[in-house]
């Protein structure tokens, strides 16, 4: 199967190929003593080498073939043939069949007694060729093969859950939960996992007449993720959704919420889950949140990083470097509000003022911030953690979102007081945020006195770079999204076909688009005033605030989204 390999040492290699400093070695030898890793993967993991490095040594060490397979798609016919979890299992990528034999891309050729029991398991000979760890990680996630091959993935192999207990997180296994491994389990385990795959941000259950759809919200729009399910299958999916999250599997008659954590390959991630009666049965909602990867991601989540263009970024920089007041960003759910408070956070943390911030959950994880979850359940909300935040001596407060009275209440007098106040509220836009915080019975004249700025803020979709092609719009399509033929006739306007790398929508990721008030003196006398709007928008537009309508054509003229996905999220004002 193998054929014979040079038994020089992997680091000799490295050197003799001149890609290590032999000066390194002492140093790689004692990580290797602290952390027992490999040689080769230990001088990765300190970036004295890259995998690219790494896989070439090892294929001359082995004597194999070093394959470059960033961009390849898996053959469904190959995969058809493949126990359903074995790729995943074993690491590796089907490239094609040479006669009996199936020739695969690995990436640690040392591990021999896996590759035997591989053999073993497919029944037949293995011709092996060397790829780098990342580039088989994307080949499995890309394309429809992962997704057949996910849906049949056993759940002892994928997925823990993992049980909350008043002494911490328990995992808890799959078998202590039900014994039986039914298709239930493997079809709600491989849609999580399906989920996660294509970047899903939620997942829907629905129940139809016509059966069970399930559906992924990616970068902000839904997608049927397979076909409908029969309606038989209903009450157990749901069940086990109730299990897997502690709610009352006999009650189907009013709406619940729970929670639970999975854990797959090393790795936790938090699933909220609500369940709602309707017509047909019941409904579930599933919200992911990747704590993990979103605290690797902090690191790099700036104002420029969501998308901001640099006019605004300078304009947010001054608001929240202020030494108090109230800085609010409002929206609808899922518009990425919590995201900017926390890229704002990230841009004044120095280490010199006490940050304290209350959240519902807690999505994001920064280092040296004091960060509180609510848990309404043992009677701390919003306002009683507030309370006890300022009592901390805070400098500067984050409040995940204002609800109620009480806690507006207390965020204004936080504001009023001394402290630098980051908060959401929903609503519309950037003057509906007025009527909000009036309607919960705070006094016009603290509110605008204590509010330093408001940003509204949508999320866009971002057209694919990849299958992106350039298009002529007509006169009338122009005029119906309210753009001058005349002056945007000849500009260059984008659609997208579709590809693998976007998973056929057209759109990969999303950029924020914002329309940010700064309280003037003006501004302030004019709210308290009670002016029409129009006068507002026309003190706002002086002041330097763009719209969001108008941020929006900016990214479309730019080439970053298209006109018909900014139609969808904003308004076309007359």
């Amino acid at each position: 199967m193998r054929k014979p390999y040079n038994r020089k040492r992997i680091g000799e290699i490295l050197v003799d190929r001149g890609d290590l400093n032999p000066s390194d070695i002492p140093l790689i030898m004692e990580y290797i003593k602290n952390k027992g890793e490999r040689f080769g993967r230990a001088c990765v993991a300190n970036a004295l080498i890259s995998e690219e490095a790494l896989a070439e040594a090892l294929a001359e060490q082995f004597g194999l073939e070093c394959v470059d397979i960033r961009g390849f798609k898996m053959d469904e016919a190959i995969l058809d043939t493949l126990p359903a979890d074995a790729i995943y299992r074993y690491h590796f990528i089907p490239l094609e069949e040479s006669g009996n034999a199936l020739v695969i891309a690995i990436d640690d050729p040392t591990e021999v007694l896996k590759l035997d029991e591989l053999e073993l398991l497919l029944d037949r000979p293995l011709l092996i060729k060397l790829a780098i760890p990342s580039a088989i990680d994307a080949v499995m996630q890309k394309g429809e093969g992962t997704s057949r091959v996910l849906k049949g993935v056993s759940e002892d192999f994928m997925l823990q859950i993992i049980k909350e207990t008043d002494r911490g997180d328990e995992i808890l296994s799959v078998e202590t939960i039900s014994a039986d491994t039914s298709p239930i389990i493997k079809l709600l385990n491989s849609t999580l996992m399906d989920a996660l795959t294509k970047r899903a941000s939620d997942i829907h259950i629905e129940t139809a007449q016509d059966g069970v759809i399930v559906k992924y919200r990616i970068d902000g729009v839904l997608y049927r993720a397979m076909d409908p399910i029969d309606l038989h299958f209903q009450a157990p999916i749901i069940s086990r959704l109730k299990v897997m999250s502690e709610l009352d599997i006999s009650e189907r008659r009013v709406p619940q919420d729970g929670r639970f954590k999975v854990r797959i390959n090393d790795k936790s991630i938090d699933f909220r889950v609500s369940i709602m009666p309707s017509v047909f049965g019941e409904d579930a909602v599933i919200r992911i949140l990747d704590k993990e990867s979103i605290s690797t991601n902090i690191k790099k989540l700036t104002l420029e990083s969501l998308g901001m263009s640099s006019r605004e970024i300078k304009r947010i920089s001054k608001a929240i470097s202020e030494p108090y007041g109230m800085f609010l960003v409002t929206g609808p759910t899922g518009s990425g509000k919590t995201t900017t408070l926390y890229a704002a956070l990230t841009e004044i943390h120095t280490g010199e003022d006490k940050i304290i911030t209350i959240e519902d959950p807690v999505e994001y994880l920064l280092r040296g911030i004091v960060q509180i979850p609510v848990n309404e359940k043992k009677g701390l909300t919003f306002a009683r953690g507030l309370r006890s935040i300022l009592r901390h001596d805070p400098d500067k407060i984050m409040v995940g979102e204002i609800r109620d009275p009480e806690t507006a209440q207390i965020a204004v007098q936080s504001a009023l007081t001394g402290h630098l106040v980051f908060t959401t509220v929903h609503a519309n836009n950037i003057f509906d945020v007025i009527g909000r915080f009036i309607h919960m019975g705070i006094d016009p004249y603290n509110f605008v006195s204590c509010l330093n700025s408001v940003l509204a803020q949508r999320l866009i979709r971002k057209i694919c770079k990849k299958c992106r092609v350039a298009v002529k719009l007509s006169p009338e399509t122009l005029r119906e999204s309210n753009i001058d033929p005349g002056i945007y006739g000849d500009a260059t306007f984008y659609e997208a076909k579709g590809c693998d790398e976007c998973n056929n929508t057209g759109y990969r990721g999303r950029s924020a688009i914002i329309e940010l008030l700064v309280l003037t003196d003006e501004i302030r006398e004019l709210i308290i005033a009670k002016a029409p709007i129009a006068r507002l928008k026309k003190a706002a537009k002086d002041s330097g605030t763009i719209f969001l309508r108008e941020a929006a054509r900016e990214k479309v003229f730019a080439g970053e989204t298209t006109l018909r996905e900014i139609n969808r999220v904003t308004f076309v004002e007359a």
